[in-house]
């Protein structure tokens, strides 16, 4: 079993990337991850990423700010602490709108940001994986899987042959900024 866990081909132009991404699939080798330093039109479909599902989480964690809001407020002024303030009634659904607005829009905005941090292993005081810290500067990286891939000289040639810079052999899984 071979040592190198991941091999990177790193191009300086978006459109080369590409083509050694549709030579890397001609011959079945499957990619681990693409890195890029800007986002690329397209280049999810080209991946066979699948769509995201942000959207039903937001919508999940909206309608559990609303129920909270909603549950708050029935239970502390109609339950409860119930007052006859001028002949009004307790339930008074109007008056109980701004305030479940605003908890849909906070429970929202922290489920998001707490999915995030949990998708991406980016926890505060943690620090970031990546696999070549030239990605984030000016570098389009193509990590592709050793060890589901045994033959790595094909695999250099063709990342070669579609414009790659350089193509290196990383024996660690990712390197850190420490």
């Amino acid at each position: 079993m071979s040592n190198i866990k991941y091999i990177l081909g790193s191009f300086g132009d978006p459109d080369e990337m590409l083509h050694g991404i549709e030579k890397l699939q001609e011959n079945n080798i499957k990619i681990h991850d693409v890195y890029t330093p800007m986002p690329i039109h397209g280049i999810e479909a080209k991946l066979g990423i699948k769509r995201s599902r942000l959207d039903m989480l937001a919508f999940f964690c909206g309608i559990t700010g609303t129920v909270s809001a909603f549950a708050l407020i029935y239970l502390t002024s109609v339950v409860d602490w119930r007052n006859n303030i001028g002949g009004k009634p307790a339930f008074a659904l109007p008056d109980f709108i701004p305030i479940m607005f605003e908890l849909t829009i906070l429970f929202t905005a922290f489920g998001l940001v707490l999915s995030y941090y949990a998708s991406t292993h980016l926890f505060p005081g943690r620090a970031p994986r990546v696999m070549d810290l030239r990605a984030t500067d000016d570098r389009f990286i193509i990590a592709v899987d050793a060890q589901l891939n045994a033959e790595h000289s094909k695999i250099d040639g063709l990342l070669k042959d579609a414009g790659a810079i350089e193509v290196k052999h990383n024996e660690r899984k990712y390197i850190s900024y420490e």
